[in-house]
């Protein structure tokens, strides 16, 4: 699986102008699967979501995680992540999951989510999603389960 995380102060994802998911600071993830992913990814994935030091301490570096700062963590499901664009102009899609084996795992990212961490929003997969966000920093991360 592959995320890329985004600190921010606030994010939210929306569906036909409706909300559908919403966090104040925390970590906004778009989550790509890919062929070989599996639950040992989804499990990886989440350890690496709530763990990932990305959040200032009081010297200013970034050692503290998501687990230590109490904020929100918004997934959204973007099977763009998984693209092949190393030639051409244009991306192959080749080593992204098929759409049903990918929602199966996007859900089960979400719902293991939930039960580890108290604040979760996500977004809907195979939606046609706005998702508007504060990047803070900017701080970026590009992270891998594999």
């Amino acid at each position: 699986m592959i995320a890329l995380l985004q600190r921010v102060s606030q994010a939210r994802v929306a569906v036909n102008g409706e909300t559908i998911g919403e966090i104040g600071p925390g970590i906004l993830a778009l989550v790509g699967v890919v062929r070989a992913d599996g639950p040992a990814q989804v499990e990886r994935l989440l350890e690496r979501l709530l763990g990932y030091r990305l959040f200032e301490d009081g010297q200013g570096r970034m050692n503290l995680s998501l687990r230590e700062t109490g904020g929100g963590l918004l997934l959204v499901p973007q099977f763009t992540l998984a693209a092949d664009t190393r030639k051409g102009m244009r991306a192959s899609f080749t080593p992204a999951a098929d759409p049903e084996a990918g929602e199966v795992l996007f859900h089960c990212l979400v719902d293991r989510a939930r039960q580890a961490w108290p604040r979760v929003a996500a977004g809907r997969f195979g939606a046609d999603m706005a998702v508007s966000l504060t990047n803070e920093g900017p701080v970026t991360f590009w992270v891998e389960a594999r």
